[in-house]
């Protein structure tokens, strides 16, 4: 009876006007520290000055904070189209970010810095990196910075930490980026280091729509009283990441000593982010690693399971209407396929989950990443079954006509078994294939094995190892299809009269 209670007051309280309300904030969790990332000894463990910070706005307005995850370069678009309230993930306050979302009061002031390779001894300034490949972070104001300069060959990179990455291993000369990135990932490594003054200003803001006005009021006047107190101080002093910048900003508030602390964080960030591993210190942060591996691998499966499911079911439709249909279906059918294996599945993954809701068509992201996967491939899918239909001898289908069958029976009953037993490799394959390639749906705020991999590894700098843990995740999801496929192709040569006597064939 206890528990009956417990249940029916959970359910009361959520569904009852008094429940608080979500305030869904999202943030790239790859983009590593300062920001929003795992903490090092425990990587189901969130830690960032931006979650302390959206955290305590979210207190402070009576709201409940809810991450959502996506890629840094779709925040604004997911914003605009409603998938959260809020963005906070070091998005510089712009002139172009303002004609399509509203900021709040900057919440952090820096800078952009230069980072070159230790033995670098020619480049003090962007005019140095005339000629020479300078990475930034994708759509960031560095990015354009660079871009605006005039004679530097830009690379742009998903997260900051890769762009690092390559200028190690001499693939580029130079990187750009924000300051706190630099803190973080450029001076602990001996490798790299700083040169040149600080360049521009980069102003950090929360992003708001601009049809929530009573939703960045109440974010502003919770930043306002962060400031006053000496709260927002005091996180920016545990991160390392108060500056004379900040300090020239708050000016005008009233000094508060309670309020500073020594960057306890930061501390703890350089002492358990990269440090010397033994073999089994290293096989135990493998092991850390399986929890979050395996719930994305679930979620990749269950992707991918569905999608197949759509993609052979509609390829299947396709097929038999370029076969069997009218000119008009039949072209339709031809035009679909054509047009799908013609275009990049990210653009239509885009299309659907960005594209649909200026029509009034809005998904889910887990039903937009089935949808995008499932039509992608049904029109692979309708060609695998065309060849099979094809390959069946006239003689079967006239066969059928003499016992009487119509057309239709004469497909369903006689062809269609035939041509499944043909198919099914290459289905299998196609099955292989999509698995891997719902790594692409992250873009559309799914996080599945691939994404997890990309934040693990930016939290930890290690690709390697991580990749190869990856790696063998996919290898094993895909394994059991490939006998079940198997079993399948063997029973159907049994079921099938024809194919009975061609069994030692295949």
């Amino acid at each position: 009876m206890k528990h009956l209670l417990v249940f029916f007051l959970g359910v009361f309280l959520s569904t009852n006007a008094w429940a608080e309300k979500e305030l869904r904030w999202a943030a790239d969790t790859e983009s590593g520290a300062p920001f929003v990332y795992q903490d090092p000894k425990n990587p189901e463990r969130l830690l960032g000055f931006e979650k302390e910070i959206i955290e305590s706005i979210a207190k402070k307005i009576n709201r409940v904070p809810v991450l959502v995850t996506n890629q840094w370069d779709g925040l604004v678009p997911g914003l605009t189209q409603g998938n959260y309230d809020v963005i906070i993930n070091g998005v510089e306050i712009t002139e172009e970010r303002k004609r399509e979302i509203s900021f709040s009061t900057p919440y952090y002031q820096t800078f952009e810095q230069l980072v070159v390779q230790k033995d670098t001894q020619n480049i003090h300034s962007l005019k140095d990196a005339l000629g020479k490949k300078v990475g930034t972070l994708k759509f960031s104001l560095a990015e354009r910075m660079v871009q605006n300069f005039g004679g530097i060959l830009s690379s742009s990179y998903e997260a900051d930490t890769h762009s690092l990455e390559d200028l190690q291993n001499e693939r580029i000369q130079a990187v750009l980026l924000d300051s706190p990135i630099a803190t973080y990932y450029a001076i602990p490594n001996a490798a790299l280091k700083l040169v040149g003054e600080p360049i521009g200003q980069v102003l950090y803001g929360i992003g708001v729509r601009k049809s929530d006005p009573e939703l960045l009021k109440s974010i502003n006047a919770a930043l306002e009283e962060m400031k006053k107190s000496g709260e927002l101080r005091g996180i920016l002093d545990r991160y390392g990441l108060w500056n004379s910048r900040m300090s020239e900003y708050l000016a005008d508030y009233p000094k508060n000593k309670n309020s500073i602390n020594s960057p306890t964080e930061y501390e703890y960030f350089l002492e358990t982010a990269r440090p010397e591993r033994t073999m089994r210190e290293r096989i135990d942060l493998y092991i850390s690693f399986l929890p979050m591996l395996t719930k994305g691998a679930m979620m990749t499966l269950a992707i991918s399971l569905v999608a197949m499911l759509l993609a052979v079911s509609l390829g299947l439709v396709l097929a038999l209407m370029r076969l069997y249909g009218s000119k008009v279906t039949s072209l339709a059918a031809l035009i679909y396929i054509e047009a799908i294996r013609g275009t990049p599945l990210l653009i239509q993954l885009f299309f659907i989950f960005y594209g649909l809701p200026y029509l009034g068509i809005k998904l889910s992201p887990f039903f937009a990443a089935v949808l995008g996967l499932g039509l992608n491939y049904a029109a692979y899918e309708a060609e695998n079954y065309r060849a099979g239909i094809s390959s069946v001898p006239k003689s079967q289908t006239e066969a059928g006509h003499a016992l009487g069958m119509n057309r239709r029976q004469t497909v369903r009953y006689i062809v269609i078994p035939q041509a499944l037993r043909i198919v099914i490799p290459p289905i299998t394959n196609d099955f292989i294939s999509l698995l891997k390639d719902s790594s692409l749906v992250s873009v559309i705020t799914m996080v599945e094995l691939t994404k997890i991999y990309g934040q693990l590894a930016s939290t930890y700098y290690d690709f390697f190892g991580t990749g190869i843990l990856v790696a063998a995740f996919y290898l094993l999801l895909g394994l059991p299809f490939v006998r079940i496929a198997r079993y399948v192709e063997n029973r159907l040569q049994s079921s099938v009269p024809i194919l009975k006597g061609a069994k030692r064939i295949f």
